[in-house]
């Protein structure tokens, strides 16, 4: 039988990748791209744990009770926990007779300190290991767990990375597995903030930022259309107007090192994931292995600290306050802090994250393609898949359960949950059509839906616009004024869609922040407004 490896990466911008006309150095990935299938117009849901929701199901996050984040907002809100009315993947697969594993970030429970019905082990995970919660120190993960069990002291040894942790784990289930298929799901935080990674691996990449947000941002658009990553002629969107010219920008030897870190975490993590595939060739099974690469959301402009820095690092389930060896961590993004060593606590900022997501606007928590568009590898030579073909049809995460279920032989069983969402995208990979669908999408009040070459999207609170993604795929042409019948088909089509999967209006969700005690709306409020486009 045919064994399934999901990889998914966190907050990794769409042509970060080499493959997809990205700087940075992914040979692994690059490698699974050229012999397997890559797909141009797959869509995740622009936010951690959503995403993760959606892709385990193969339901819209809003079905499985996280709307927003992993946070109880009962009664009135969604109670950020996956809830029972739903099946993972692993619970899936495990009924089909598969060994299931995961390596990695959780991030679906709403209580990350106590064992409860949404940890990794109660849903259908014979083996865990990772982080309860979403974020975190690379060096010293909070959270850290080995099936129900703490397992901090797993970052006790010297040298210890979490990245490296998690592909260790990875290729220890596959050296360890039994005589059954398996599920293996590794999660990786990389490249979330903060920026953490091994100094060398930084210094590695002297020079190649240099250049710059503008001038990387245009390169990379006409490698992607070398690739056949992007039509001829997409035309490149204008750089954030938040954000400064590259030859204005001041501190730019930070500003590289900036970058440098993030493209250090993602080589790492890439990496990783060559000696997951290298423990698959040696135990013969690369082949016979399908193996899914994709990113949980767009490239994230989130600034550091968020809110009051006091605040910020006292959360425990980020960060302690000190490293391992007691000194205080340095919280925030500022010139005098280089990030990368385990006492800093940083972010890579706006202008890079709109490099990351090249050609596109937007970004990590809006559906504007910058923050749904997602690269999409899919690697199985005995599956049938051409070697290095790249399909342009649009799917999104709903789809992804179906795959595996037709991929893998296995059915789905008989439960009290809704039907799956979406459907199967094999026959795509292989060259032949799926029939299309209607996509949807909403977070935090922002909202879209795809219909063939229209979508029809908003960000929170502003008005319906309307693109038609065939020749504007960088969503820079509103023609919303010029087609009311089609924003009026659609809008109503969303509408029924929200309907249907229980959506909670976003005006209700602010509600419930309104009511929170004033430090947590006071930083919530700035996040927001630093976030705002």
């Amino acid at each position: 039988m045919t064994n399934v490896l999901l990889i998914l990466a966190d907050d990794l911008g769409y042509s970060d990748i080499g493959a997809y006309g990205g700087e940075i150095r992914t040979p692994n990935l690059d490698r699974l791209a050229a012999g397997g299938v890559r797909m141009t117009q797959f869509y995740n849901t622009a936010r951690c744990s959503p995403s993760r929701a959606s892709l385990l199901t193969g339901l819209h996050p809003h079905q499985t009770g996280i709307g927003i984040l992993n946070r109880d907002e009962r009664p009135v809100g969604y109670p950020g926990t996956l809830n029972r009315r739903c099946l993972t993947v692993a619970e899936v697969l495990r009924a089909n007779g598969f060994s299931t594993f995961l390596s990695g970030k959780w991030h679906l429970s709403n209580d990350p300190s106590r064992p409860n019905d949404a940890w990794p082990t109660r849903r259908g995970f014979d083996l865990f290991f990772g982080t309860i919660t979403g974020g975190g120190s690379y060096f010293d993960p909070k959270t850290l767990t080995r099936g129900e069990t703490p397992a901090t002291d797993a970052a006790d040894r010297d040298g210890f990375y979490y990245t490296d942790a998690i592909a260790d784990e990875a290729v220890r289930d596959i050296r360890e597995r039994g005589s059954e298929p398996f599920f293996l799901y590794t999660a990786f935080t990389a490249p979330h903030w903060p920026l953490h990674a091994p100094e060398e691996d930084i210094l590695a990449y002297d020079g190649i930022f240099d250049d710059g947000w503008d001038e990387l941002r245009e390169r990379r658009l006409e490698r992607m259309i070398e690739l056949g990553i992007a039509e001829p002629g997409t035309t490149l969107s204008d750089r954030d107007p938040t954000q400064p010219a590259w030859q204005d920008a001041e501190h730019k030897r930070w500003q590289l090192r900036r970058m440098q870190t993030y493209a250090a975490q993602v080589e790492r993590m890439d990496r990783g994931i060559g000696r997951i595939v290298a423990e698959l060739e040696a135990q013969g099974i690369l082949d016979d292995t399908l193996i899914l690469f994709l990113s949980d959301n767009g490239a994230s402009p989130e600034p550091l600290p968020q809110g009051d820095p006091a605040r910020f690092t006292s959360r425990k389930d980020l960060t302690s306050g000190t490293t391992r060896d007691g000194r205080p961590i340095r919280v925030g993004n500022y010139p005098s802090i280089d990030p990368g060593p385990d006492d800093t606590f940083a972010s890579y900022g706006r202008a890079w994250a709109n490099l990351s997501n090249t050609p596109f606007r937007y970004y990590k928590k809006w559906v504007h393609e910058g923050g749904i568009a997602a690269p999409f590898i899919a690697h199985w030579p005995a599956g049938g898949l051409s070697g290095g073909d790249i399909v342009h049809q649009p799917f999104q995460l709903v789809d992804v359960l179906p795959t595996l279920l037709e991929a893998t032989g296995s059915t789905f069983p008989e439960a009290d949950v809704p039907p799956l969402e979406g459907r199967s995208m094999l026959p795509a990979w292989r060259g032949g059509t799926v029939a299309d669908a209607d996509l949807y999408w909403e977070h935090c009040g922002n909202a879209a839906v795809r219909r063939g070459h229209w979508k029809l999207v908003r960000a929170y609170p502003d008005p319906w616009e309307l693109y038609d993604l065939e020749n504007d795929r960088t969503e820079l042409h509103d023609v919303a004024a010029e087609h009311p019948s089609i924003v009026d088909d659609l809008s109503a089509a969303w509408d029924e869609w929200a309907s249907h999967v229980g959506l909670i209006p976003f005006e209700t969700t602010v509600g419930i922040y309104r009511d929170m005690d004033i430090e947590e709306r006071r930083a919530i409020a700035i996040a927001s407004a630093e976030d705002r486009v």
